[in-house]
This record gives structure tokens, sequence and C-alpha cells, in this order.
């Protein structure tokens, strides 16, 4: 079998010629001409960058932040009128958008609302009753945000609901738009699938992220259930609507069909019955290129690829395609035959650097085990050299690992790879031989050691490093900022490829591996445990590091050392403006998080105040200009927390 890792060129024609031919973009708002002031996507803009110009509130008054209002999601009305229905509330991972002085956002149950910037008063509220369906299978209540676009006086609002429909609405009265699809829906359950769904669609797959809109074009990806729940499960395809019709222009087929380029990645046959590969989480685009950039996942099953031999492409890829056609323009497989669930998380960043005196425009891929891959944006060659490098082999009979995988030459990781001595918890002579005696009995080795018959650790574990909150980026300075978390995790599989544990025998399922635990109830590794690093994407250089929080410092385990922060594995996303970094804690360690957002001072990390919240955040921040004063908003709400989004103004 020929593997072909890098396809960049399409077709024969060089990417200099594609590049030279890009057609002028049509001037529509969006959110890539966003005005001062607003925030118009998920991530700031199409750029995905979390940045705001925004400067009112800077590192001489962020102290002084006091909430000015809260906004309850309509959720919790849904489930205190059906408690028949014993629903699950889910996870409020939305991030706001603010567009024509209005705010907008999803719920974890994909309702839609329109938000008075000032006020928090919802002037209207979409329902589009998902939860009828009951709580979806495939991830459950949780939905991330909108999109929004406009020509003229027509304004809409876009969702990919949970339970997989494209709903466009007017922005103005929130009523559906008759005039796309059908009476305002597109079934994302049919239309356009390379593979049909033999169950319930939404037992197999929904919509948890915001569309992105490029050149009048409104591209959707999905989430697919981890587990195989059918005999063939879907593939992760993408697809290309017309933003005011509705009408299907394009699908990609991340796995590709026979005689599409990839192809020939694939062992015969295993194309057309392995799944997944799918762009679950935010997606960048630039306007002006006319290009999307695609963060694909990892194929069936997660942790076992005995079933799909080859380099499996476009699966775990950064791909660009033409936002009017759907054409792939260039990729790079950034992991090659995946059995960690190292797919992409969060949507790459596009900024302009200046590298050796050359202007670039730059894409920056995070990813789950600790790399940032930078590219030139335009023709998808490396900004630095990336080497590939042999790595360790399955000893599982039925599997064929690759032989090598990517390692970029700069930036350095910003997370820690590997298990060896040299990371384990040391906080006395006694405890570090203990660390050691655990490791022993653990099948632990560098980055990218496959799962074995042993317990075999792997860090960064399948929630990273990076996930889909992604990073932050300041487009003046070309400075990336980065939330990760350091938790490692095991998991054994035996030699027919099923898990080997308590309970059924599984391979595809990630929550199945288990967090690995050290000595005397710590951590077996040194900390910090979850971190933020500034990396200035000029030089490739890492500007500083610092752990995230306070963590667990003051607990009995760790009290008697006096560590000072040692960083929690709580995770949520940053908020990027022209003074300064804002984060919050998440809540997936309640026990050791902190109900606070944080102002750090971008140059040094330094944090400069801390602002009392009522609970932990979740989603990344936002924040815009409203009637003269700047705001900061925050998505609040984990299962059964309230759901909400709290605004900060100056007094």
């Amino acid at each position: 079998m020929v593997v072909n890792r890098r396809l960049i060129l399409l077709g024969g024609a060089s990417v200099l010629a594609l590049a030279g031919c890009v057609t002028p973009a049509r001037q529509f708002a969006s959110a890539a001409t966003a005005p001062v002031g607003e925030w118009r996507a998920y991530g700031a803009d199409a750029a995905s960058t979390k940045y705001s110009p925004l400067n009112q509130i800077d590192r001489t008054n962020a102290g002084d932040l006091r909430i000015v209002w809260e906004w309850v999601s309509p959720d919790a009305a849904v489930i205190d009128a059906n408690p028949d229905l014993k629903l699950a509330p889910g996870e409020f991972q939305a991030t706001p958008i603010m567009a024509d002085g209005v705010l907008y956002t999803s719920t974890a149950m994909s309702q839609v609302a329109a938000i008075d910037p000032e006020t928090g008063k919802t002037h209207w509220l979409f329902d589009p009753q998902t939860w009828k369906h009951g709580r979806p299978t495939s991830k459950g209540f949780q939905h991330r945000g909108v999109a929004w676009w406009r020509d003229g006086e027509d304004a809409r609002i876009f969702i990919a609901t949970g339970d997989n429909r494209l709903i466009a609405l007017d922005a103005k009265s929130g009523k559906p738009i008759t005039a796309f699809g059908e009476n305002g829906e597109v079934d994302l359950g049919t239309v356009g699938l390379q593979r049909a769904v033999t169950r319930d669609p939404t037992d197999v797959f929904g919509s948890t992220s915001p569309p992105i809109i490029c050149r009048d074009t409104l591209i959707v990806g999905q989430y697919i259930h981890d587990r195989s729940v059918q005999d063939v499960m879907p593939p992760g395809d993408v697809r290309g609507f017309d933003v005011r019709t509705g009408a299907l222009k394009w699908t990609f087929h991340i796995i590709p069909k026979a005689g599409e380029p990839g192809y020939e990645t694939w062992a015969p046959g295993t194309a057309e019955k392995t799944g997944n590969g799918n762009v679950w989480t935010m997606m960048s685009a630039d306007e002006e290129l006319g290009l999307v950039y695609l963060p694909t996942s990892c194929p069936t099953n997660n942790f076992f690829g005995g079933e799909r031999p080859g380099d499996n492409l476009f699966a775990n890829s950064l791909v660009a395609v033409e936002a009017e056609t759907g054409k792939r323009r260039w990729h790079f497989q950034i992991v090659h035959h995946d059995v960690w669930d190292y797919d992409l998380p969060c949507a790459p960043n596009l900024v302009d650097i200046t590298v050796d005196g050359r202007r670039i425009k730059a894409v920056a891929q995070l990813t789950k085990h600790g790399f940032c891959f930078v590219f030139d944006r335009a023709t998808g060659e490396p900004v630095w050299p990336i080497e590939e490098k042999p790595v360790p082999q399955s000893t599982i009979r039925v599997e064929r690992t690759a032989a090598t995988q990517p390692f970029p030459s700069k930036p350095a990781p910003f997370e820690r790879q590997g298990l060896s001595d040299a990371d384990l918890v040391d906080f006395s002579p006694e405890i570090l031989a203990e660390a050691k005696a655990i490791r022993s009995q653990l099948n632990a080795g560098p980055l990218f050691t496959p799962l074995g018959e042993t317990p075999t650790t792997q860090l960064p574990g399948w929630v990273g490093g990076a996930n889909w909150w992604g990073s932050a980026v300041d487009p003046e300075t070309g400075i990336l900022y980065v939330p990760s978390v350091t938790t490692p995790v095991q998991m054994a599989l035996d030699q027919t490829g099923r898990r080997v544990g308590e309970g059924d025998a599984d391979t595809e399922i990630a929550g199945r591996a288990g967090v690995v635990v050290g000595p005397r109830n710590l951590p077996l590794v040194k900390p910090p445990y979850g971190r933020i690093t500034a990396i200035d994407l000029n030089t490739g250089d890492h500007v500083w590091m610092r752990p995230n929080g306070p963590g667990a410092t003051d607990d009995p385990r760790f009290k008697p050392y006096n560590l000072g922060w040692i960083g929690t594995s709580a995770r949520t996303g940053p908020l990027l403006t022209r003074t300064l970094l804002f984060m919050g804690e998440g809540p997936h360690d309640p026990r050791f998080a902190r109900k606070v957002l944080r102002a750090y001072d971008k140059a040094t990390g330094d944090v400069i105040a801390e602002i009392p919240l009522p609970d932990f955040t979740h989603g990344p921040p936002m924040t815009y200009m409203s009637g003269g004063k700047q705001f900061i908003v925050c998505g609040i709400g984990f299962r059964n927390s309230p759901h909400r989004l709290v605004a900060l103004a100056l007094p």
C-alpha cells in the first residue's frame, strides 16, 4: 500500500498558482469585518483570535469589575415543566456573540436567545424543542454557540442543533427564515451524507459547535458518537450550504471515497466501513483567501486501529478547503493512524506574523498532545521544519501503528509529553521512590507509546493538553496564549484490541480511560497540573509559562510542602484584550477550583486582579462595548449548577 502523508497539491495545480487566483471576497457583513466593540463569532472573529482591542478595562481598574446583570438559561424552565423526562441539565459551554448591538447565545438544549447587552433582558427566545427527543446519547445536552450573518437589512442567526437541524432565524424577531431550507430548517441527519444511518440519527451524531460562514457559505461539522453504536459508523463529512437558501453546495469527505485523494492511505475496503474523522469542534476561515480550516478528529475507534490499517487521511489533519466549492487546497496530517484519541480539539488561530523578516499569513493549530503546528495558511507550508520521527510500536498483534509521527521543530511543546522518572512527583525522596515503584508497574514511555496488555500511560491524556476552549492570539504582537492541563491517564487492551478492565470490554470510549494515581493519593507527576503558556509566533519561542491557578495547594496532601500555585485541571478558555489576558477556572475539579475571573499581565503572566464570580466559568469569556461601557460576559453552568451568563463592568 502506498502511503501519502501530505497531499498538499490539488489536482496537479501548484499552490502558488491557486493562491494567485483567489477571487476577491464579496463585502457582506460577517465575523471577519466586525467593527471595534462587537464580537461577531464564537472566537471573536472568523480567525478565532478570541481578541478584542477594547481597553476601557485595563490593569489599573480590572479589580473594580462588578457583576451588573445575570441571565438565566431557559433550559431550567424546560426541565421544571417536564419532570418525567428526567433530563440532565448538561453543560453550558456557549460563548455569546455580539452583533448589531445585540447579544446572541445558544443553550445546552440548543435554544437561541437574543439579549440586551446592557441589561441582560431577553429580547426573544427560540426553542427548537430538541429536548423532545430526550437527552441525546451522542453527547448529551451541550452546545457552544451560534453564527451571525447580514446582507443589508437581512440579518440572520444560525444554529446547528443537537438533534441535527440547521436552522436560520431572523436576527430581529427570532422567527425562522421560511425561505431557508424547508420552513427555516435543513435536516443535517440526511442531506449530503456519504453513508446512511441505520438508527435514530440523534443516537449517533449531533451538532454541538457553531457553524462558520465564509463568502456566503455556511460550513457545518458534527459530533459523532465515540462508541460504535451501529455496525458501520458514519464518516465525518463536512458540508457547505448556501447562507441564503440552505441549499447544499458541497460535501467534503474526511474519509475519502474510492478515487479521491487520500483513499490510498487506507487498507483496501477499510475506508468504506470506518466512521468518524469528523469536525466536532469550531472552525476558522480567511475571507480574503476564501479558505476554511477544518480541524479533524480520529477515526473509529479511538484507541484501536487494527481494523483500519494505514495512515487514515484525512483524519487527525488540518485541512484547508475552498469555502465556495469545498475543494481541498492543502492539508497536513498531524497524527498518523491515531490510537490515542488525539483528535484536533479546537479552531486554529489565524494571525499574520513576521519570521526572519518575512511576513507570513499564518495558521496555528493546537493539539491535545501538546504541540502547536504553524503553517502558511495560503500554501500549507510549515513555518518551521516538521520532522517525521520514529515512535514506539504496538505490541498488539492485530494493530499496525505508524512507524513515525510529525514533530514540529518550533514552537517547543506547551505541555509535558510522555512519562519518565524526571516527570514523577518528588516532594520528598520517599515520595519519589514510591512514584518510581508505581511507574515500574505501568507501560510508561515517551509520547505516542501505544496501548498494550499492561496498563499504559498516556500524557497528555485524551482530554489534553489543549481542548475545545482553544487559545487566544494577539494580532498586534503575534503572541499566542495557550491554556492546557496535565492529567496522565491509563488503559490497557488485550491482544484482540478490546479494553481490559472492569465492566464490559470495549475499545472506543475515551471516558473509560482512568486517571493515574500516584503515591499517598497524590498525582503521579509533579506540578503544574494546569498552565498558561505564552508563545511568540514570530520566533517560535516561549515567552512565559505559569500555573493557571492555586489548585489544591492548601489540600492536606500538598500543604506540608509549601508549593505555591500548582495549577488545576479545571479547564476553561481565554479572553484577550489590548491590555490584559482574562481566564477563569472551570468546573471539572470543583474541590480545588476558585470561582473567580483573573486578569493577567500579557507580558509577564503576573496576576493583576481576581474578580469574584458566583460559579465556575466554562466556555471562554467574551467582551464588547455598549452604551459607552465595556462589558465582559462569562458563561457559567456545569450539569446541576445553574446555567447562566454573568456580565461584568466597571462601576
